[in-house]
């Protein structure tokens, strides 16, 4: 299984960034994808998740500014980041959750600095 995320970078406050997870070596539609951050410093923390019928959560925190979608003919999700926030710099990381399998990408890097 891989799980390989794309799209971050530096952005400044106010600013966009959409990130991609592209997946492969699984059944991608019978899995609960969701997308975690981890800042300095701090525990990794669960952002926004999507089920397999296109249900979604969001940390209270993002809710209003970030979207996530899936394709499960693509086998990819994405993470719409609008009005971007100094806090919301982390490493942001693809996860596939099903039962007890647990998958995760390498992280990718988005910095919100001005």
């Amino acid at each position: 299984v891989q799980l390989v995320e794309s799209g971050g970078g530096l952005v400044q406050p106010g600013g966009s960034l959409r990130l991609s997870c592209a997946a492969s070596g699984l059944t991608f539609g019978n899995y609960i994808m969701g997308w975690y951050r981890q800042a300095p410093g701090k525990q990794r923390e669960l952002v926004a998740s999507i089920s397999m019928y296109g249900s979604t959560n969001y940390v209270n925190s993002v809710k209003g500014r970030f979207t996530v979608s899936r394709d499960n003919a693509k086998n990819t999700m994405s993470l719409q980041m609008n009005s971007l926030k100094f806090e919301d710099t982390a490493v942001y990381y693809c996860h596939a959750g099903r039962y007890l399998q647990s998958y995760w990408g390498q992280g990718t890097q988005v910095t919100v600095s001005s």
